[in-house]
């Protein structure tokens, strides 16, 4: 119990790093709601009566990705980014009294943003949040403002093959496979590894903060984090069959969609980007010169792009 409020105090004390001042007109605040006796840990910054924005991180992050965008919205926009439970500094309970799958962890979030009373707002949706905030956009369409979606991938064509061959993998021989799982851990969960999915891709790799890796090696070295994290790469393949549900979403209710999709990301290339044209109707494409993680480069642009495109769109 001491450890994990180490952990939690760690979090929250770096979440106050690496801002620049200038930015800091609307300071985040810090804080957790219980959601079914687990602890949501969350970022929130602005008004509640300015139009929403919630922030719905990736793996192998937390909340901690969108400091910066926290940062220079908060002035005219509510802005809330929750860690998933077993993320960040969300609580981690056992896999016997959590069940990690897409689909509880969707629920879970629902749930939270149903506790803080938020019921109209714009999606931000990167890498593992595209799954989770599918889940609940096509649940409660009528909440859905727009869609800012950065490497978010809804379409088959957007799996970079290569990459996710051992995932891939995993999904064809199931859980179990102690050889196969031992080569996801030590390639993804490894200190140099993480490092690598922040850099890869990057214009200014001895730019991109330390920070991100050695807090997510911080989460990832936790008792059971390596049996939940496989679990869910072998659950991802649920997502893939969604894939057709979600772009039907997309087809019939025609959110707004902001696309600020990095060229450069060695999961999700620009083919996952490509189909969006044919979905969705009011589309702002664009692709961005970067990573995985294009907030660490590109922050300030994407925060521009996407006050630019709510502000078309959405009254303040």
């Amino acid at each position: 119990m001491i450890k994990k409020s180490l952990i939690a105090l760690l979090y929250a004390f770096i979440a106050t790093l690496s801002i620049p001042l200038s930015a800091q007109a609307a300071p985040p605040s810090y804080g957790y709601e219980t959601v079914d006796d687990v602890k949501i840990f969350y970022r929130e910054a602005g008004d509640p009566d300015n139009p929403t924005l919630v922030l719905l991180h990736g793996f192998p992050s937390s909340s901690h990705q969108y400091r910066e965008l926290i940062a220079k919205l908060s002035d005219e926009y509510h802005l809330i980014a929750p860690d998933y439970p077993g993320f960040g500094a969300s609580d981690f309970p056992s896999s016997k009294a959590y069940d990690y799958s897409f689909d509880t962890i969707a629920g879970t979030i629902d749930e939270f943003l149903n506790q803080k009373d938020i019921k109209k707002y714009s999606l931000f949706l990167h890498d593992y949040g595209a799954a989770i905030g599918m889940r609940i956009a096509t649940k409660h369409p009528q909440r859905i403002e727009s869609l800012i979606i950065q490497n978010g991938n809804l379409y088959e064509a957007g799996l970079n093959k290569e990459t996710w061959a051992p995932i891939m993998k995993l999904w064809e021989t199931g859980r179990g496979n102690q050889e196969l799982e031992q080569a996801i851990a030590s390639n993804v969960f490894g200190l140099e590894g993480l490092k690598w999915q922040y850099t890869h891709g990057t214009r200014n790799p001895n730019a991109i903060l330390p920070d991100n890796w050695l807090l997510d090696y911080q989460a990832l070295s936790r008792p059971g984090q390596h049996d939940m994290q496989l679990g869910l790469f072998y659950d991802y393949r649920n997502n893939v069959a969604k894939y057709s549900d979600w772009q039907a979403y997309l087809k019939e209710y025609q959110p707004p969609v902001l696309l600020v999709w990095a060229k450069n990301d060695a999961f999700f290339p620009v083919s996952g980007a490509e189909p969006f044209k044919q979905d969705v109707e009011d589309l702002d494409y664009n692709i961005l010169d970067t990573g995985h993680f294009a907030l660490e480069e590109d922050a300030e642009l994407i925060a521009d792009k996407i006050d630019a495109f709510l502000s078309k769109r959405i009254n303040k």
